[in-house]
């Protein structure tokens, strides 16, 4: 997920942060053109359960794959207005709450659910515990990813142990396509069904998410690892909670039923610890995390490898000779066994100097030589410095190497480091 355009709100920042927030403006924008697109035409942006609420809350509403959602809060002397800047750093230091209702939920029941959802991804489902869930991606034949995806082996009352999947907004409608397609060649006992507007999903990240949570729920999230997943009774309805996001900190996705939605989310927004926050901080903290955002460091001709993503493809899927190969499978496993075959990889690129490479910058080295393109770059709210995610053609993905990136027709010096920017904090029980 992630944002869109229309100037930000820049207050009384300094010129670098500035430059920052129209790199997350321009990201954004990008990012879901694809939902943009097939809402566009009808002049009719979807909203989620909580859009009134953004809207009074000060939210600056922008389209974002379809949806009218917010890119930051900006009503003046509002209790959540914050620039990105210090959106982010909330967000690292307590705890911020996000509206991601946008995103698409897909629940896989049937005999076949674990067999289907391995074809089209490259998760071991079998090989997850129940209430375990981990990040994949949905190849292609020629092995580019699709779209990125979380998928869950889950249990509940109603349905027994079943998958639980979340897709991207922007790309849910390709991504349906593809699963009803697949489908008719499958043949097997699966159905899929679509969860996407009838509950709110909300992302509580930082490192005081988790007790925020444990007070309402009355539980201890202790041994909780992130990853897992557990259902709770918050506020009389009983949500899905995932420990996971898309942040690099601790937190929670909560999976709200319809006719709670507007309550819990409420609930939530009034802890003191807790700020609204919006596509913009959103984005940034990904890329401080070094996490990749679908349309801009990953499609649909960028395989996992190069993307520096061969732990989604599972252990148990590494077989060429496997019974049931995920889509892709012969281009993806001859890449993890020649590594010769991969020519570029993705890489953290760390600018002292200069506007922040943006999108579509070339990288160079220092002699002039194209090597590479920026496919994300902002500056840094917590490093202050400029920070950029993009494609290296080997040997020159090698930390350390010197290299260039070309902003407004300059030249800057920069250098490929390992990614994540700024430290995770992934909880493990």
């Amino acid at each position: 997920s992630s944002c869109r355009s229309r100037p930000l709100l820049l207050c009384a920042w300094s010129p670098p942060i500035m430059m920052a927030s129209a790199c997350v403006s321009r990201t954004l924008r990008k990012a879901a053109s694809a939902g943009r697109a097939r809402h566009f035409a009808s002049g009719d942006l979807k909203k989620t359960l909580v859009h009134a609420e953004h809207v009074a809350d000060g939210g600056k509403m922008v389209d974002f794959a379809g949806y009218s959602m917010p890119v930051q809060y900006t009503k003046v002397d509002a209790p959540h207005t914050m620039s990105i800047i210090d959106s982010t750093k909330w967000t690292r230091e307590s705890a911020s709450l996000f509206d991601v209702s946008h995103m698409c939920s897909i629940r896989w029941t049937g005999k076949d659910a674990f067999d289907f959802v391995e074809r089209v991804t490259t998760a071991d489902v079998k090989g997850l515990d129940v209430m375990r869930g981990t990040l994949s991606v949905i190849p292609n034949e020629k092995g580019g990813i699709i779209d990125d995806t979380m998928v869950t082996k889950c249990h509940s009352k109603e349905h027994g142990e079943h998958v639980y999947q979340v897709v991207n907004a922007g790309c849910a409608p390709k991504d349906l396509k593809h699963f009803e397609e697949q489908l008719g060649k499958f043949g097997g006992d699966v159905k899929m069904e679509v969860l996407w507007d009838s509950r709110g999903l909300y992302a509580l990240q930082g490192p005081k998410a988790v007790q925020i949570v444990e007070k309402l729920a009355g539980k201890d999230l202790s041994k909780v690892s992130f990853g897992e997943s557990l259902w709770l009774n918050l506020l009389g309805a009983e949500c899905l909670v995932s420990r996971c996001g898309y942040t690099g900190e601790d937190g929670v996705e909560i999976f709200v039923p319809e006719e709670a939605a507007v309550k819990l989310w409420n609930a939530l927004k009034n802890m003191p610890e807790v700020k609204l926050a919006a596509l913009g901080a959103r984005d940034a903290l990904r890329l401080e995390a070094g996490l990749c955002l679908y349309g801009h460091d990953i499609d649909d001709t960028i395989t996992p490898i190069e993307a520096g993503l061969t732990w989604v493809v599972g252990k148990s899927r590494r077989d060429p000779k496997a019974k049931n190969p995920f889509i892709g499978a012969e281009p993806i496993l001859a890449q993890i066994a020649d590594k010769s075959l991969v020519k570029k990889l993705r890489v953290g690129l760390m600018q002292p100097a200069g506007p922040p490479a943006r999108e579509g910058a070339t990288i160079e080295t220092p002699e002039g030589q194209h090597v590479g393109v920026v496919t994300s770059g902002t500056m840094s709210p917590i490093l202050r410095k400029n920070v950029a995610i993009g494609y290296v053609d080997k040997p020159f993905n090698k930390m350390g190497t010197p290299l260039q990136v070309v902003v407004r027709g300059r030249a800057f010096p920069a250098t490929t480091v390992k990614m994540p920017f700024v430290p995770t904090k992934y909880f493990k029980a």
